[in-house]
């Protein structure tokens, strides 16, 4: 089983500034919750029991949001209120599972994971990105079975309008396994509209090996500078590793911009409110 999951959280979160200018993006709430807790929710929910949140210190608002310990007790103290204690025991919870290593120069997804290498202990682990979310179904749950049913790597993926495609990494379909799933002959990051190879996209949830840790050390930075996960994931492909693209079957909600994040409260506002409601008719 895999157990283990990385989430990478250094960015600085430009494209939703000015509220980044003060405040970590992944702890802005999305319907009255902080962003990043949809994610270890996922994680749990997926059997992973150690989870490593990979921050800067330009971001160590998050650790303290997992260490208000002090906070909480004394207002648990005066108050005794059960909603406070509830939300006490859940950041508790959550902190159990919680590692922290730091990226403090952004050099890229690829630069991120590889500060993880020695925590690192089986042959394949999960990495999500903080900026999309995957509603109604649990997508790394999904990627996880798929992982250990064709002993591969997995990518979660999803088609995209193609003058969209210089947005994401865009990956080439070597072999067709079904309707949801697809063997990967290539991947690109950010290609322009001529040189994508579909309109194929990879989305932030990734079933990885730990022998892309090798990989990523042989690179040089590509777009932006940066040191990309895709580009590690190519040349492992080069060496013949499956990977999986798995066409998740959960809602896609893009929380990265200004847009994506209120459309994100919006859509995890009306399940909320059709779980309540659906709660009331059964009363």
């Amino acid at each position: 089983m895999i157990k283990q999951a990385i989430i990478p959280l250094a960015g600085l979160g430009t494209r939703l500034l000015p509220l980044t200018s003060i405040f970590a993006k992944e702890l802005l709430p999305i319907n009255g919750k902080p962003g990043i807790e949809y994610i270890l929710d996922e994680c749990i929910d997926a059997g992973i029991k150690e989870i490593i949140f990979i921050i800067s210190t330009k971001k160590l608002m998050i650790k303290k949001y997992f260490y208000s310990d002090y906070f909480f007790k004394n207002i648990i103290k005066k108050k005794k209120d059960r909603r406070i204690i509830n939300e006490y025991k859940k950041i508790l919870k959550y902190k159990k599972k919680i590692k922290f290593v730091f990226q403090n120069i952004p050099k890229g997804t690829g630069d991120a994971v590889l500060k993880t290498q020695k925590y690192i202990k089986d042959k394949y682990f999960l990495m999500l990105l903080p900026d999309d979310l995957i509603i109604k179904k649990n997508c790394s749950k999904a990627m996880i079975k798929i992982s250990q049913k064709y002993k591969a790597s997995v990518m979660a993926s999803m088609t995209v309008k193609k003058n969209t495609v210089s947005r994401w990494g865009i990956y080439k379909i070597k072999k067709k396994i079904n309707n949801k799933n697809f063997i990967i002959d290539g991947v690109i990051e950010k290609p322009s509209i001529k040189k994508a190879p579909s309109n194929k996209a990879v989305i932030g949830r990734y079933v990885l090996p730990r022998t892309i840790f090798k990989k990523i050390r042989l690179l040089k930075p590509g777009k932006g500078n940066e040191i990309h996960i895709t580009d590690a994931i190519q040349l492992l492909i080069n060496d013949n590793e499956k990977f999986v693209a798995h066409n998740f079957e959960g809602k896609y909600l893009d929380c990265g911009t200004m847009n994506g994040y209120i459309n994100s409260s919006k859509e995890i506002g009306k399940l909320w409110n059709y779980a309540w409601l659906e709660q009331d008719m059964l009363v």
